[in-house]
């Protein structure tokens, strides 16, 4: 069974950091292209970041870049989302997401709020 469990959301005031974890199981981690996917009330769903299975390529939607980081290790089976500089309009609920075999994890949810 698939299974991708994120951690790591919470309250951040406008202009902090949060750092997102992803756990999977059920599949080999380390050829599989993984993809942080965000639900905000503004703009829906939102592919936010993708990372290539070996680390080396890596995507970023406009509205985050320069400002968040997809990163994983393989070996520890974990992939990451530093995002920094957080705006209210990140609010939202943030997925770890294997796109290729629609596989989403449960969600953790981000507020950027003062």
């Amino acid at each position: 069974e698939v299974q991708l469990v994120e951690s790591g959301g919470g309250l951040v005031q406008p202009g902090g950091s949060l750092r997102l974890s992803c756990v999977p199981a059920g599949f080999t981690f380390s050829v599989a292209t993984m993809t942080w996917v965000r639900q905000t009330p503004g703009k829906g769903l939102e592919c936010v970041s993708t990372i290539s299975s070996g680390g080396s390529s890596t995507t970023y939607a406009d509205s985050v870049k320069g400002r968040f980081t997809i990163s994983r290790d393989n070996a520890r089976k974990m992939l990451y989302l530093q995002m920094n500089s957080l705006k209210p309009e990140g609010t939202g609920v943030y997925y770890c997401a294997r796109l290729k075999y629609a596989d989403w994890g449960q969600g953790t949810q981000v507020t950027v709020s003062s």
